[in-house]
């Protein structure tokens, strides 16, 4: 699939709507930079081209109540296709899973998991060894505090490279 060339102008685009969510035209024309018809046709143009899958509010999960953050970090036995699909259709339907991806290296998957209490987090890991999806082993890594979650910086994500 050919890639569609993005400018300045565009990045700009992406970076203000992934830092700001849904904007007013007026309102993105003017941290943008440009003239808010264009603008607004550009961003209609990024819509239809795919680069925008949706827009998401960032919840205070510490206002809503207390609950236990694990990463986990898991290898499978075996590494056909058919174990790694299995696996990942069965994290597919796990709502403590807020987050899974598929590594390189000395672990298959990372994954972040929320729940209420570190009882209920080893409850759904029985329940996880117990469905003979193909772990050999997995590490847990309880989350003492957050130091920082923030989306990459588009603008240094698509500037070339000095080296």
């Amino acid at each position: 699939m050919k890639k569609i060339g993005l400018d300045a102008t565009d990045i700009r685009i992406l970076r203000a709507v992934q830092m700001h969510g849904q904007l007013s035209k007026t309102k993105l024309a003017e941290i943008v930079n440009l003239s808010p018809t264009p603008c607004w046709a550009r961003l209609s143009k990024l819509k239809t081209a795919g680069f925008i899958r949706g827009y998401h509010a960032e919840i205070a999960l510490d206002q809503i109540g207390d609950f236990t953050q694990v990463i986990v970090t898991i290898a499978l036995t075996h590494h056909r296709k058919s174990d790694f699909e299995r696996f990942e259709a069965h994290i597919q339907k796990l709502d403590e899973v807020a987050e899974c991806v598929a590594t390189g290296g000395g672990m298959d998957y990372v994954m972040k998991v929320f729940n209420h209490n570190l009882a209920s987090f080893q409850a759904m890991m029985d329940a996880l060894l117990a469905a003979e999806i193909g772990i050999e082993r997995y590490m847990t890594y309880i989350v003492t505090r957050e130091v920082k979650s923030q989306p990459p910086h588009l603008s240094k994500l698509a500037a070339k490279p000095n080296i």
